[in-house]
């Protein structure tokens, strides 16, 4: 039975056993007879080399890796059809491994465009005529905080009271899988953070509380929602578009701001709580980028 007899036995099993619709037997086709027409027809013969082969021309050819995967499963599921089948004593494609998918960068702000909001946070909540003052304070302190650390957003909200009442330059939050590990705090964040414990303690309701920021809330601290929700009306009001701001993008640009200054991936992966330094390496553009303008500025032969 010829590569081209045995893709139409294939599609046949899928569209009879498994119920495969149209749509689907049309992809598989396409990319069964693709890969027949790389390897000469001889699809059905081919070993891993050929397989391999393959996948590095449709790489070359500029296929995503999504595209690729997807390729790559057609042909699993062709030669596994095969051997189960009898037709062949082995699978080709059981030793190759799946294209790897690039990780997308994450959403972040310049450093221009965070100023302009804390700069806007700061002017509200210094307007003693505002009807929400408590609301226009507590935000100051949020932003302020949550740049200053890199925060994720349900360890900003819950923060203790006690991380105000001691007003010192670094403490001690507890992260993901009730790890503990230190933050910094800048003047900025603990000037801000005295002023909404001014205006929090003038409620006695929110003053009895063990959150730094309380709400009538289940948790009876500041549900995310709410942060976020404000978070993007602040956006708006400091020329920002609120679509390209949330609480998780004011911790990437913590970290990239960071990285773009000079400080090292490690101990970034020690502020933001990351437990694996992969997970940091999502950044690792903002630091090509450092090193190729440190080249291009100060090495001798550089353009």
């Amino acid at each position: 039975m010829k590569s081209g007899a045995r893709i139409e036995a294939f599609l046949e099993m899928m569209s009879a056993e498994r119920g495969a619709a149209d749509n689907t037997l049309s992809s598989y086709r396409r990319d069964l007879e693709d890969a027949s027409e790389h390897l000469g027809g001889h699809l059905a013969d081919a070993d891993s080399a050929g397989i391999r082969s393959y996948l590095d021309d449709i790489a070359g050819r500029g296929f995503a890796a999504t595209s690729q995967a997807r390729k790559l499963s057609a042909l699993r599921q062709f030669f596994r059809f095969l051997y189960a089948e009898g037709l062949r004593a082995d699978d080709p494609t059981g030793i190759l491994d799946s294209p790897r998918k690039d990780r997308p960068l994450p959403k972040t702000m310049s450093e221009a465009e965070t100023g302009r909001l804390l700069d806007r946070a700061a002017t509200e909540a210094s307007d003693p005529a505002g009807s929400d003052a408590l609301a226009k304070t507590r935000m100051h302190a949020l932003v302020e905080v949550l740049y200053a650390t890199g925060l994720r957003v349900s360890e900003l909200v819950s923060l203790p009271l006690t991380v105000a009442l001691r007003d010192e330059r670094f403490f001690v939050v507890r992260g993901k899988g009730d790890k503990d590990r230190m933050v910094p705090l800048s003047a900025k964040a603990r000037t801000a953070m005295r002023c909404w414990l001014d205006e929090r303690n003038r409620d006695p309701k929110q003053a009895e509380s063990p959150f730094l920021f309380p709400a009538a809330s289940e948790s009876g601290h500041l549900p995310r929602q709410v942060f976020a929700r404000d978070l993007k009306g602040l956006a708006a009001r400091a020329g920002i578009a609120s679509t390209k701001i949330s609480p998780h993008v004011l911790r990437h640009a913590f970290a990239s701001h960071l990285l773009q200054n000079g400080a090292d991936l490690r101990a970034v992966q020690q502020l933001l709580g990351h437990s694996d330094i992969s997970t940091t390496q999502i950044y690792t553009h903002v630091l090509q980028e450092r090193l190729l303008k440190l080249v291009n500025e100060h090495h001798p032969l550089a353009d």
